[in-house]
């Protein structure tokens, strides 16, 4: 079995070998750069990882794998545009370095060479893998479509937003998965089963990154604390606050989020203190483990030897920031 940080390495090695054109070099260079910000690799290695459960070699689920990160790395592309995001893992965004017009070209190119080296996928596991990887990219487009949408709406209700991050985020965790267990042969029963695993770890995931950026440290969460809240973003906690809150609570906190020229700091104050009186925190921690714990239900599932299931748990600890 391959360990994670094995895993990664070949995912690193690949990204360097894959081939990108340089001209015209404003097309491709923007390319290069964002692949070269690294990142954690989560979803290749999925694949990999979800491989080597039922396959000692995992070289046939290479091409699909960096697929998957060239896929990924595209909709952050275009993610920024939509967002006006000037920083991306510390650095300056494609589309704040390059300009819109640039972004979106390079963003499509980009697509273009994932499905390049997903035609690279041998022929015995092609139509499956392309078929998955379709669901992947138009679950993804459905997501970020919705979160738009939801942008606008007055109301959002929880099954309407964790139907939105099932498609925006654990569609991609639960393609890299199947598509894994597609590589590496598995029985159709445990193909579905890593699937399920996928889509209740990035479920969780999610909602947990909606909690740390109201109640997460800005040192370990990378990003400036309680941004959801000055956007008004409509999150697990914001949807969770305003179906519980009466009274003065529920208006204060409409007050808070129609506020036009409020200061971001005693705006994020303010809401997180409504927040612990309704105990929106508790509530979402018990919500995060419940996916967890689905996930790691289907993970047992998987008809094979506990030690071959080793390296996925260790990798749902992993994305989840657990030591255990």
């Amino acid at each position: 079995m391959y360990s994670i940080e094995e895993l990664i390495d070949v995912v690193d090695k690949g990204i360097l070998n894959v081939s990108i054109p340089h001209e015209p070099s404003r097309l491709y260079e923007p390319i290069r750069y964002t692949l070269a910000l690294g990142g954690k690799r989560i979803r290749p290695v999925l694949v990999l990882a979800a491989c080597n459960v039922f396959s000692d070699s995992i070289d046939q689920a290479i091409y699909p794998a960096l697929a998957i990160e060239l896929f990924h790395n595209f909709t952050l592309i275009h993610d920024d545009i939509m967002d006006n995001a000037s920083i991306r893992r510390n650095q300056p965004t494609v589309f704040a370095k390059w300009g819109q017009d640039i972004a979106i070209l390079s963003g499509d190119a980009l697509n273009i060479l994932a499905y390049q080296l997903v035609a690279k996928t041998d022929k015995e596991h092609l139509v499956q893998v392309l078929t998955t990887f379709n669901k992947i990219a138009i679950g993804v487009c459905d997501g970020q479509q919705l979160d738009m949408d939801f942008e606008k709406a007055q109301f959002v209700t929880q099954d309407e937003y964790i139907n939105m991050i099932e498609l925006k985020t654990s569609v991609l965790l639960k393609g890299a998965l199947e598509i894994g267990g597609i590589m590496g042969n598995a029985p159709q029963a445990d193909i579905m089963r890593l699937g399920e695993f996928g889509k209740n770890l990035g479920l969780a995931f999610q909602l947990q990154d909606d909690l740390l950026d109201t109640y997460g440290n800005v040192n370990t969460f990378g990003k400036k604390i309680g941004g959801d809240i000055v956007e008004n973003k409509k999150t697990f906690l914001t949807i969770q606050a305003f179906s519980m809150a009466k009274g003065q609570s529920l208006k204060l906190l409409n007050s808070y989020f129609k506020a036009q020229n409020i200061d971001p700091l005693v705006k994020v104050k303010e809401v997180r203190k409504i927040y612990d009186e309704l105990d929106v925190k508790t509530k979402t921690e018990e919500k995060i483990k419940e996916y967890f714990d689905n996930a790691l239900n289907a993970l047992e599932k998987i008809n094979v030897n506990p030690e071959k299931r080793e390296v996925l748990s260790s990798l749902a600890n992993k994305i989840m920031g657990r030591k255990n």
